[in-house]
């Protein structure tokens, strides 16, 4: 990198050191969107979209939304699959309530409930903090999981609080295919994860962070620490309940409440963990884990011609979740975006250590 000094041009080592990984990280992320964008769409079998890539791309947002509250501002929560709920069904009621509402500013009123939803579930992390928080919004699963079971409204009068969506379009254009599904699912993902970039980089970032790593400290300095949990509600809850409205409109086409079970809230709490708490592409890489494991983990005793009872390969996958939780608390707090990281300056410094 050239520099001037005393009216002289240098160089500076120490910065190209610094700009040249910058620079490769974006020429090989934009190398990977255009071949998510382009090359999958074309390529990929139906299995793949539905089994696979669609589901990834939903929870990879969920997660994403999740990672901001518990990673990077360190407020704990279990009721991350009540806020998709509210997503889902507050979506499914603009888009059946109001005539011609189209489908984007649908699932982002959705969104916008889960956020009114997150901040009113929020209120008590300005008194608790730890486990009592997690069980104050471990009670949010269980309210909207009665909710939407009891009150018959929500559901448009189904008694079995299940509802169905169909010709799902976007300004003409048809989702119905697996592949428009998973493009309008990576368009959505990769804007929020845009947003989500710039906002942690921010000065509301690096209050939340603050706020992590030591609420009295951060509140000495001027930091308000009201103003940072509510936002960090607010905006989880946001990204969070537009992955609802995806999960239930794109990927299920008709769900019931228990698609958003405790069970999905676990699940991403998993992933936000074994991906790396505090990452962005944390997220991704938990997503991908939870969402491919369970399938290798089925068809290995199959691939492989391992006899193994039904009861063991049931429980198979809850145990390795369980262990690899275990694992990277104690080994690796920081997940697999942690080891990704350290294996991109080996590979950088390689063959040469210094």
């Amino acid at each position: 990198m050239l520099y001037r000094e005393n009216g002289q041009f240098k160089t500076s080592y120490a910065a190209d050191q610094q700009i040249f990984p910058i620079l490769q990280d974006r020429v090989a992320i934009s190398l990977l969107l255009l071949f998510a964008f382009v090359v999958v769409p074309l390529a990929a079998p139906e299995y793949l979209f539905r089994a696979i890539l669609i589901p990834f791309l939903i929870l990879s947002l969920a997660a994403l939304g999740l990672n901001i509250l518990v990673g990077y501002c360190g407020q704990i929560s279990l009721g991350t699959g009540a806020f998709m709920a509210v997503g889902a069904y507050a979506a499914y009621n603009f888009s059946v309530r109001i005539p011609g509402m189209p489908l984007i500013v649908s699932l982002l009123l959705g969104g916008a409930c889960a956020t009114v939803i997150g901040v009113l579930f929020g209120i008590p992390s300005l008194r608790i903090k730890g486990l009592y928080l997690a069980v104050a919004t471990l009670a949010a699963q269980f309210f909207v999981d009665w909710a939407f079971l009891r009150i018959n409204w929500f559901t448009n009068n189904s008694s079995s609080g299940s509802v169905a969506v169909a010709d799902l379009k976007v300004f003409g254009w048809s989702i119905e295919s697996p592949a428009s599904k998973y493009l309008f699912c990576l368009s959505f993902l990769t804007l929020f994860a845009l947003v989500a970039k710039n906002l942690v980089r921010s000065h509301i970032g690096r209050e939340w962070m603050a706020i992590r790593d030591m609420d009295v400290a951060a509140a000495v300095i001027g930091i308000r620490p009201v103003y940072a949990k509510l936002t960090a509600f607010a905006v989880s809850s946001f990204i969070v309940g537009v992955a609802g409205g995806l999960w239930g409109f794109v990927h299920l086409g008709g769900w019931e409440p228990a698609a958003f079970s405790i069970d999905m809230s676990f699940q991403l709490l998993f992933m936000v963990i074994i991906g790396g708490l505090g990452s962005i592409m944390g997220s991704f890489f938990g997503a991908a884990f939870i969402v491919i494991l369970p399938i290798v983990l089925d068809n290995l005793p199959y691939w492989f011609d391992i006899p193994i009872d039904t009861a063991l390969a049931s429980h198979l996958t809850f145990m390795v979740f369980g262990s690899l939780i275990v694992f990277f608390l104690i080994v690796e707090p920081h997940g697999l975006a942690r080891l990704w990281s350290i294996g991109k300056e080996k590979l950088r410094l390689w063959p040469f250590p210094h």
